[in-house]
């Protein structure tokens, strides 16, 4: 699907994920994230920012419940994900891609296999331990490999694979299981400045084309406005700014990451 540039269509607001009065502690009287609001109403690009340990990354794998909140709530698909237990919490957590920083792929596997485990959370444990996936399947899983550039490398193992292209499968992966929301963890954090910045505009275009909103915690705060819609800036587990990307100033950033030797 081709994106033209300049033509924004026009999105009617969806309730695609709503956070309420979120708090998380790993330790008793020790909270990483206190009292986090966050309604999200519109695809694209949502970049998370802050200094190391002011709980990003905690709050996407709150999201994706690979952690459980203290308390609050997190309502996605007409459920809240705090409470869901089971079989529903597994048919839910399928509807979440998730694109890590150090790609979680499995090595010994082909890339068009580790792109195919997207579809794991759709099939009963026999098919998935037999890796019996349907032909539609695997012929989606070739067309994601095209949108990512890697139709050459299908049978290549993953550890092979440059660190671009790692994640790069990644994000295929998580698109294998139709989303209806995609969260990243420092993709680019590992990456140089040029395959970052590939990253990030192959994320955004996607984003776009699916018509799915992605939430990126990133380091970069610059590569976070030029792609990013919206900026949720974080210091001390709690939401500092919460706006337009172009709209974060010297100011803001001072109140996420404090002092200012570091502003250019």
């Amino acid at each position: 699907m081709t994106i033209s540039a300049g033509i924004q269509p026009q999105v009617q607001p969806k309730n695609y994920l709503t956070i309420n009065q979120l708090n998380h502690s790993y330790r008793a009287g020790k909270p990483i994230l206190k009292d986090i609001n966050i309604s999200i109403e519109q695809p694209g690009i949502i970049a998370i920012i802050g200094p190391s340990g002011t709980g990003k990354s905690t709050l996407l794998r709150c999201i994706n419940r690979l952690i459980t909140p203290t308390t609050g709530e997190i309502l996605f698909q007409h459920s809240d994900l705090v409470k869901v237990q089971g079989k529903a919490l597994r048919h839910l957590r399928r509807q979440i891609g998730m694109v890590f920083q150090e790609y979680n792929l499995v090595e010994r596997l082909s890339v068009i296999e580790n792109v195919l485990t997207g579809r794991l959370g759709y099939m009963n444990a026999w098919q998935a331990w037999r890796r019996k996936f349907l032909q539609e399947d695997i012929d989606r899983a070739f067309e994601l490999l095209h949108h990512v550039g890697l139709t050459d490398f299908a049978t290549q193992r993953a550890d092979s694979l440059s660190g671009g292209q790692r994640q790069r499968v990644g994000i295929a992966r998580a698109l294998m299981q139709n989303p209806h929301i995609l969260l990243a963890d420092e993709p680019t954090s590992s990456l140089d400045p040029k395959t970052a910045v590939e990253i990030m505009e192959l994320m955004d275009t996607l984003a776009a084309s699916k018509g799915i909103p992605t939430l990126v915690n990133i380091h970069d705060v610059k590569l976070a406005q030029r792609f990013a819609k919206r900026i949720i800036g974080m210091s001390g587990g709690r939401i500092v700014y919460d706006g337009p990307a172009q709209g974060i100033t010297d100011s803001h950033l001072k109140e996420i990451y404090g002092g200012e030797s570091w502003l250019v």
